[in-house]
């Protein structure tokens, strides 16, 4: 937003940052020229706009943060339903990837980041390849990023991953930018695929550049059990032995941690990204969310990728984590709406190294998305029920629209800055020539 003049925006209300409860009737947001708020009050309390000012209405809040993603998966989406993680990938997602082109994963991202941004998800954090298509997808969707490049072990000559590496650290050195939309972490795909040696080597190369490490962890029942074989202990326990955890740490997925486990990324400072509608559809299990957040877990909310979820909707997540919560724990009091929709923002902000991301706060990034009120769904819309509406009762059907550091990127519920209709059309034929 450099260059451009101050701008004020006045909603019927704002909710500023999800984990206080607090509701601005008839609030406003202050944006400076550089995309960041300078002040966030009443209408009343800060007085007149140094710039223009808009009045909105609706409900103004934070963008979601979707922590765990690999959305340029658009173009394997529903591929390989009804099979469990391993053979899902080995049988239906791989060979698809595969054939997998830098064109196609650009098309692919840009979709997937036009859909996120459409459902009010202004920051996704991405574990995949084709590292410089994804960043050009998302220069171009507007959307906050952070890129996490993946490291397998099948692309792995010889074992050796130095080479991959130093490739990560390139990426970090051309498109880290903690000034802009896109910073950079490294992503060690998950304790079963990878050596210990191979983590450490890793973790290492992300702690020297005080970068995030995203690594999946115990997803699954059976990778807990081939890493307990082979490594005689929890994977968790295996990353603390090797000093993984000595730097920030991001674990997707954590169904099968046990309170050791637990015990050990809390001790850390690490966080969980909980993608319960995975989970679900890949029959992974359900994660003891209750337990992470009573011992003080940092908990974020996730998508994983469309093939296993089948879509970028963070709200689908944000619905359905606090009922798993409290229908395993048989108790409704349990994680409250209010702390929900702290899951799907700050809390998703601190998991990605973005603590100015997910609060509408002077000095924060001016990353808001309008929810429109007049719904059926938002009757009667009462202050003190507003949390509850938008947890249980809304969606991204009433995001209408979107701002990425005080940029319009969505309006009218019409995404502006890419052309949708081409994408759609691209990755239409993409996906069918991967599948074929």
């Amino acid at each position: 937003m450099t260059g451009r003049q101050p701008l004020r925006l006045v909603g019927d209300y704002v909710i500023p940052a999800e984990g206080t409860g607090r509701v601005l009737v008839n609030g406003a947001i202050d944006i400076a020229a550089d995309g960041r708020i300078s002040n966030v009050g009443t209408e009343a309390e800060l007085g007149p706009a140094s710039g223009e000012s808009r009045h909105v209405g609706g409900l103004l809040m934070p963008g979601l943060v979707n922590a765990h993603a690999h959305t340029p998966m658009t173009l394997v989406r529903s591929a390989g339903d009804g099979l469990a993680l391993q053979p899902w990938l080995t049988d239906a997602i791989w060979p698809r990837e595969a054939k997998m082109t830098p064109d196609d994963a650009s098309w692919g991202m840009t979709l997937g980041s036009a859909e996120m941004l459409l459902c009010g998800v202004t920051t996704s954090c991405e574990m995949y390849f084709f590292e410089d298509q994804v960043v050009d997808a998302v220069q171009r969707t507007g959307a906050r990023l952070v890129l996490t490049p993946g490291v397998v072990s099948a692309l792995l000559p010889n074992g050796d991953v130095a080479p991959r590496i130093d490739e990560l650290d390139g990426y970090f050195q051309r498109h880290h930018d903690p000034a802009g939309r896109i910073t950079v972490g490294f992503a060690p795909h998950s304790p079963y695929d990878l050596t210990p040696e191979q983590v450490a080597d890793i973790a290492r190369q992300a702690q020297a550049r005080n970068a995030l490490l995203h690594i999946h962890l115990e997803e699954t029942e059976a990778e807990r059990q081939l890493v307990l074989d082979r490594d005689g202990c929890s994977a968790t326990q295996m990353l603390a032995d090797i000093g993984a955890l000595e730097g920030p740490v991001l674990a997707a997925h954590g169904v099968w941690l046990d309170e050791t486990d637990q015990r050990l990324l809390i001790e850390a400072g690490a966080s969980i990204a909980h993608c319960p509608i995975s989970n679900l559809k890949l029959g992974s299990g359900i994660a003891p969310t209750t337990d992470w957040l009573a011992r003080g877990l940092n908990v974020a909310l996730g998508t994983d990728g469309v093939a296993s979820n089948d879509n970028l909707d963070l709200w689908e997540e944000l619905k359905l984590a606090p009922l798993l919560a409290r229908g395993s724990a048989r108790d409704p009091g349990v994680l409250s709406a209010v702390h929900a929709l702290d899951l799907a923002t700050r809390a998703g902000g601190k998991a990605v190294l973005l603590p100015d991301v997910g609060h509408l706060e002077s000095g924060t990034w001016a990353d808001i998305i309008r929810i429109d009120l007049d719904h059926p769904a938002f009757v009667p819309a009462l202050a003190d029920d507003l949390f509850t509406h938008l947890v249980f009762a809304g969606g991204s059907r009433h995001v209408t629209d979107v701002w990425v550091a005080g940029q319009p990127v969505v309006t009218d519920r019409q995404i502006t800055t890419v052309d949708l209709d081409e994408a759609l059309h691209e990755c239409r034929q993409r996906g069918a020539r991967l599948a074929a």
